[in-house]
């Protein structure tokens, strides 16, 4: 397994979607955020945070799931609402958070990199997330089964590509205790 510099990740995402989506991975400094080009920045921005590996995984998750018009929509015109949700924001949270963990699992898994569900939710309200891993894990299943879409199979294919790790996708390779 290789190191993982984020500066990698950088390079294989901007050589799959750049030319063909105007799109960039950059590393931020704190909160992640999609840009949309406009009249100072050229291109589209994923802002990931702080060069962590992990979270540019993540912001690339959320630009794969999002539409052609959600593309042109700042944070793809998504509601977020902070760490230190109640119970209920929470709830609202592990709805929409699905598809883009379990891709960014895929993602992951493609990397031989380490994933974590996560709850974002370090201050807020203490909830049981067991049934949010176990719908993280039944979307991996349902895009096996699926195929993926277009362009996660691009990046994924790559990233196995790089990193060496195997390009037959297999629900196997999941394991919903390592959550």
């Amino acid at each position: 397994m290789s190191e993982h510099d984020y500066q990698d990740l950088i390079r294989i995402f901007n050589q799959c979607f750049e030319a063909d989506y105007n799109t960039r991975l950059v590393r931020g400094d704190d909160e992640p955020i999609y840009l949309p080009a406009d009249a100072e920045r050229t291109y589209h921005a994923i802002y990931f945070a702080h060069g962590f590996y992990s979270s540019g995984l993540h912001e690339i998750a959320h630009w794969l799931i999002a539409g052609p018009q959600r593309r042109f929509l700042e944070d793809f015109g998504y509601w977020y609402e902070p760490d230190g949700r109640s119970a209920a924001q929470q709830a609202e949270f592990e709805r929409v958070e699905v598809k883009p963990q379990a891709t960014e699992w895929i993602l992951a898994d493609a990397a031989g990199f380490r994933f974590r569900v996560s709850s974002d939710n370090l201050n807020g309200e203490v909830t049981d997330n067991s049934a949010f891993k176990q719908a993280v894990y039944e979307q991996v299943g349902a895009y096996i089964q699926q195929g993926l879409p277009e362009r996660t199979a691009c990046l994924r294919d790559a990233l196995c590509h790089f990193y060496k790790t195997p390009i037959n996708l297999c629900y196997s390779r999941f394991d919903l205790t390592t959550l």
